[in-house]
């Protein structure tokens, strides 16, 4: 791998695009040369990166020649179209999409968590879904002390996983009900603000969504944990940004608040923040532009054995998405 590499961004002038390009500035990736691609209905378009000014391209079939690292957010579908062509083009793909992460021949990476994996790669890495990754940054850490069997959480997604017009959404159905004129609806079934959904991803035949099988199916991969079992209600709530998800995981091992605080202090990417006594938790409002996932609300679980609760929160624009495909690309280049 060139130590300066050619980065590629596809889906640039979206949410987590964009994300990704600031991403890459912040960290001072090593970028020898950006190119920007998305649809043709954004190119002409212009981002900033270091202070230049760079034009987004149009995603071709023939837009990977000399690139080194492509970092896909465009959707699934633009995914399983273009990623093969990339990494037949000698390009690293890191896709952000669901398109490839149950793939046998794809890895599955949280660089805090399995960064080894990052190796075998055979042209395409896979970006974890939001809402896994922000629970296994508390989780694994935990799993590694302490062996989890089980889960049961209920996650609470904010509109800006949907998309920049879910957000635009909630900011106008506030302003509709302030004004005492009707909730119009585009993105959502129902109304979101002042509102909480049961409902995100599409319904399966066993009556959970596929995002609340994500969290079993994704977590055994990255865990190297083909046992793993997680029974998960995921919430779409009116929030902007960040996601939070109340986790009650059962152990194997006896577990203690006080050990298992230890165990997360000293995890890598995740902070403390569990003094309810002083009204101090996590909350979406201040893990929001932050790289760092929160946990707090410790507490052993009532009800189940060797049980703990807890509260994590993250942004899933950073640690769900752009942030972490960044970091897989520093494992690429290691």
């Amino acid at each position: 791998m060139n130590r300066t590499p050619h980065v590629a961004v596809v889906g640039a002038t979206g949410a987590v695009g964009v994300e990704m390009i600031e991403t890459l500035e912040k960290r001072n990736f090593p970028v020898g040369k950006l190119t920007l691609l998305a649809s043709a209905r954004s190119v002409g378009r212009r981002l900033k990166f270091k202070g230049v000014e760079h034009t987004v391209t149009e995603l071709t079939r023939d837009s990977f020649k000399g690139i080194d690292i492509a970092l896909f957010s465009a959707g699934g579908s633009i995914s399983r179209e273009f990623a093969p062509i990339a990494a037949a083009a000698g390009c690293v793909v890191v896709d952000n999409s669901s398109a490839f992460r149950m793939d046998d021949s794809v890895p599955l990476v949280v660089p805090e968590i399995n960064p080894g994996d990052v190796k075998l790669h055979k042209g395409i890495l896979a970006n974890p879904n939001c809402t896994t990754v922000i629970t296994l940054m508390a989780l694994y850490p935990l799993h590694q002390a302490f062996g989890v069997r089980r889960v049961f959480a209920s996650s609470y997604q904010a509109v800006s996983g949907t998309g920049a017009k879910a957000v635009d959404e909630l900011e106008r159905q506030v302003r509709e009900y302030v004004a005492g004129t009707p909730r119009t609806l585009e993105v959502y079934p129902h109304q979101i603000a002042f509102n909480v959904l049961p409902h995100v991803d599409s319904f399966l035949p066993s009556g959970y969504t596929k995002e609340e099988m994500k969290m079993e199916n994704e977590g055994r991969k990255i865990m190297h944990h083909p046992g793993f079992r997680a029974s998960v209600t995921c919430v779409r709530v009116p929030v902007f940004r960040a996601h939070s998800v109340a986790v009650s995981a059962e152990f194997e091992k006896p577990v203690s608040v006080e050990a298992a605080r230890e165990v997360l202090s000293r995890a890598p990417g995740l902070d403390v923040v569990d003094d309810p006594a002083n009204k101090r938790y996590p909350m979406p409002l201040d893990v929001s532009g932050k790289y760092n996932c929160a946990v707090g609300r410790l507490r052993l679980d009532c009800a189940l054995d060797n049980g703990l609760c807890f509260w994590v929160a993250g942004d899933q624009l950073l640690k769900g998405a752009a942030l972490n495909a960044v970091q897989i690309a520093e494992e690429l280049l290691r």
